[in-house]
Parts: C-alpha cells; structure tokens; sequence
C-alpha cells in the first residue's frame, strides 16, 4: 500500500498529441500522433477514442494520413522516412522508406502523393506496388499538409517561407497562389471549395483565400494556437488538431469553438517548482503549468505571452511555446530548460525572451541550477554531467556513467544523478560518482528534500526514497503511470536522423520537490502530472 495519497494535478490525456488526421469509410475520425507512435479513431458524436495502431506497431512518428477511395490508410511516418499502407483489415505494408522526413500526404483515387518536410524537400507520387517514386517537383521550403483542390491540382504549403503553392497531378511548374501567409502547416479546402490555410504559431489563425479570381482573403481568429491539421465532415463542419495540445476541436467560421475531445499533455518530462510554489512542466513544445495556478502567475507579473487559461477544457496553461523542451528548472523568473536535440536555453517570464545557452549537447536531459546560478546538466547521450557558467562556459562535472538522466542539487550545493542504463543512483564527490543504490529499474527523475532522495523507478512505476543518514531504501508509492502500461514495449528504433531534424524524445519522468514536501511527478505513461502528498494514507 502506498505510503503517500496519490492525486492528479493534471488530468491523463486522451491523445498524446494530434496531428494529421482524415475521416475513414466508418465516419469516424482518424489522428496520426507524432509524439505517440499511434493512431487514434474519434467518434464525434461521444467523443470517445480508440486506439486502432497502438505503440508497439509498425509506425515510429506518424505525422500525416490520408485514405484512398479503397478503403486504404496511407501514413507518412516522419523520422524513419517511411510511408505505410494499412489495408481495411488492418495489414501493413511498406510503400517506400526513400523519402527523407515525409510528412504531408494526400490520396486521389488510389493514386497517393507525399511531401518532404526539409529545405529543398520533393513532392511525390508513390506507388503502392512498390515502384519508384515520381518525383513532380523539387525546392518544397519544408512541406506539410496538402490536398486536391476543385480545379484538380494538389495544393501544398512552404513552411519556411509562408506561401502556398499548387501544382498538376502529373507534375508540371509549381504556381503560386498565396504568398505572406502566417506561418502555413496545412492547406485544406471545404465542402464548397474554398482554401483554408492553418498556421502552426501562437496566433490561432485560419487563413481563407478566395480563389474565384479576387484573391481576397479572410481570417479565422480563435483561442487555438499550435494548428497542425483540419479535416470537414459531410455537412462542412471543420475540425482541427494541435500538436502541442492535443485534443480535436470544432471550428466555427467565426472563430467560435466546441472541444470535442480534451487537450491535454504531449510529455509530460521535466518538473520544476518555482519559489513561489509555482509548477512548470516541460512538455516538447511547450512550458506549461496547472491552469489553477495561472490567477497566481499573472499577480506575481508573468508576462504568458501565449497562456491562456483554456476555455477548452484543458486543465494546462500554456506559458510559452517552445520547441523541443524536456527538462526544466526555475531560477526566479527564469526557467532553465534542456532538449534532447542539444540545447540547453533559458526562458524569462518577465520580458519572454530565450537565451541559448548551449548547443550540440549529446541528448541532454534533466537540468538543475545552483544558488550562485551556475546549470547543471545530464548530458545522457555522453554519460556524463556538465556545468554551465554565466558566461555560458560548459565544463565537465563527472564523466563516465551509462546513460544519466537527471540530476537534483540539494541545500549544500552537492550534486545527485540518477543513471538508467547503470540502473543506479549516485552523488558526486569531487568529480567522482560515488554509489547511493543501485539494481534499481530504470531510475530517471530525481529530487532531494530534507536528507532524503527520491527517485522515480519506472520499470516497476513507482516511487523510492533513499534515506542520506542510512542508505534505506523504500517505497513512496506504486502502480505510478510514469511508463507504458505493462507489456507494452515501444523500441526506440536505430535511425539515422538528417541534422536539423529531430528524433524520437525518450521518455522522461521527472520530479520535484514543493517546500511543504509534496512531490510532483510527470508521469508521462498516460500524460498526466501527479502531486504525492506529504502526509501518509490511512492504513
């Protein structure tokens, strides 16, 4: 029995994440989930969700998907460079693994065409049966969502460059149709043939360009930022994705919304707790803390440029969109944050203004700061901890370990590190890794509060304390979601990843530690956060 009450700060998400998305023959809607490596049918009528790929399958990072008049699934899985075909029974096969970041995908019949999301990415039609590809044009500025227009050419966007472009079916000179378009990641045509362009950035925005020969446009304003997708039913209803949010929303043409199904978390990875007892949470494409908690933030004068305390149901507030964020520290209005990608950066609540404080880092993880503000860092994929000065001098602390994945300063300024791959914990003593416990099962967050360790062991999903005075070891809490559910396994594939690109995140389940000896933990096997109350349960 768990010696701590166990409570949800944040709620499980339904999706984790949601990106491309199509309607299926069944009328229900089907969402490709990048950060997931799933995908998800959603009946609109209740809301409900089902799994229909789950993890352990064939997709790694599903982007985009796309059905053929037969019936078929076509999926561009994105870092691996795959395209799939599922078949109405549900039987995979691999259509080409020759494109380098496939990401938009649109079906004409049977004939299927695909995008690459690079600088100078192709455009391409595929062949089911396994032929080469065609190529019908070059120079894409990173492609994204795309689809057949009224006057049958097939309409794609340029991310880097903010225009819209369209092209014949059999290849041709690319034209161009809309230029200046905030940040453009799907383009998309209603029921009565006018082009939609979402935006991917802060501002909520759905483009609406007349292509009856004005070229006037219009704007569809919301709360909903992070736009990845869209879909129309039948009766010309537009949904829309998000992949920083998650969750499927309906968006009406005046900027109205109805959530269909609940936001929620992509990650979560790293925790933090400020001095004011403020939670932030790093979750891949955002900072973001409780919802109840942002009256607080906005007396203490944060400046969340992009929060906004979710009239879609979602329990989060968005502090600042960020790319690639996975562990997190606060610092005063400052919050320390880590990507897996290399960077280490430093957010200002204050002035909203990033910092880069370091690049080309191996994989590092979790982050702390000490009290004269000096960083440190598990740098996981070199297996050693780092310092970062104020001068953004990077030094290094300990060399040596397996595959460190946080690390947690106590009162004293002494160093704790928690090593999966050695399956152990350790403190630092004069540059060297000294041994607190060890056969432990994949330990990743790590916090020290009042002489005692806590570590998140997410092979058994559950919560241990290393006592400092004697070494015991004991359990906190247990049957956490801080992993996968049991028996399902998802393998982190050996890819080749093009530089610029980013990969698959290995989870993170981080911890912190509130003045009042709660612990907050990200427990990222359903998505939610977890706050462990100090007093014990009843028995």
């Amino acid at each position: 029995m768990n010696r701590r009450k166990v409570e949800q700060l944040i709620q499980a998400r339904p999706l984790w994440g949601s990106n491309g998305m199509a309607f299926g023959p069944d009328g229900r809607l089907y969402v490709a989930q990048f950060l997931a490596g799933q995908i998800s049918a959603v009946d609109l009528a209740t809301g409900d969700v089902e799994v229909v790929v789950p993890s352990d399958g064939p997709l790694h990072a599903p982007d985009d998907l796309a059905f053929d008049t037969d019936g078929a699934m076509y999926v561009t899985d994105l870092v691996p460079g795959r395209v799939w075909r599922r078949d109405p029974a549900g039987g995979f096969m691999l259509v080409t693994d020759e494109i380098t970041a496939p990401n938009g995908i649109a079906c004409v019949g049977t004939r299927v065409f695909a995008n690459e999301m690079i600088p100078g990415g192709r455009l391409l039609e595929l062949s089911p049966a396994g032929d080469e590809p065609t190529v019908l044009t070059t120079g894409l500025a990173m492609g994204n969502a795309m689809q057949l227009g009224p006057d049958g050419q097939l309409y794609y966007p340029h991310m880097l460059t903010g225009e819209v472009f369209r092209i014949p079916l059999d290849g041709g000179d690319p034209e161009l149709v809309a230029a200046d378009v905030p940040d453009p990641v799907a383009v998309r045509f209603d029921r009565g043939g006018a082009l939609l362009v979402l935006s991917r950035g802060a501002s909520g925005i759905v483009t609406r360009v007349d292509l009856a020969g004005t070229g006037d446009r219009s704007a569809i304003v919301s709360e909903l930022n992070a736009l990845d997708n869209a879909a129309f039913d039948a009766d010309n209803r537009m949904f829309v994705s998000s992949y920083a949010h998650g969750g499927v929303a309906e968006l009406m043409a005046d900027g109205r919304t109805r959530q269909i199904v609940p936001r929620g978390l992509g990650g979560p990875f790293g925790v933090t707790i400020d001095l004011g007892g403020g939670i932030h949470v790093a979750d891949h494409y955002r900072l973001t803390q409780p919802a109840d908690q942002q009256g607080e933030a906005d007396q203490q004068g944060e400046a969340d440029q992009q929060g906004e305390a979710d009239q879609s149901g979602e329990d989060v507030t968005t502090t600042q969109l960020l790319n690639f964020v996975h562990g997190v520290a606060a610092d005063g209005d400052l919050l320390h944050t880590t990507s897996q990608y290399g960077h280490v950066r430093t957010y200002d609540r204050r002035s909203g203004t990033v910092r880069t404080r370091a690049s080309g880092l191996n994989r590092p993880l979790g982050i702390a700061v000490r009290t004269d503000g000096t960083l440190v860092v598990a740098e996981s994929g070199a297996g050693r901890v780092v310092a970062i000065d104020h001068d953004d001098q990077v030094s290094v602390l300990v060399e040596g370990l397996g595959r460190p994945v946080d690390v947690a300063v106590d009162a004293d300024q002494r160093c704790y590190i928690s090593d999966e791959r050695l399956a152990a914990v350790y403190h630092v003593e004069d540059g060297v890794p000294r041994l607190l416990a060890d056969g432990l099962g994949t330990p990743q967050g790590i916090t020290v509060y009042n002489g005692t360790v806590y570590v998140v062991e997410t092979t058994h999903r559950r919560l241990l304390a290393i006592d400092l005075a004697t070494g015991d070891v004991e359990i906190e809490a247990d049957s956490l979601p801080v992993a996968s559910a049991a028996g399902l396994t998802r393998p982190e594939p050996d890819l080749f990843i093009p530089p610029g690109l980013p990969g698959i995140p290995r989870p993170f389940a981080g911890i912190a530690a509130a003045g009042d000896g709660s612990l907050i933990i990200a427990a990222n096997g359903d998505g939610s956060v977890l706050r462990v109350n100090p007093e014990e349960s009843a028995p």
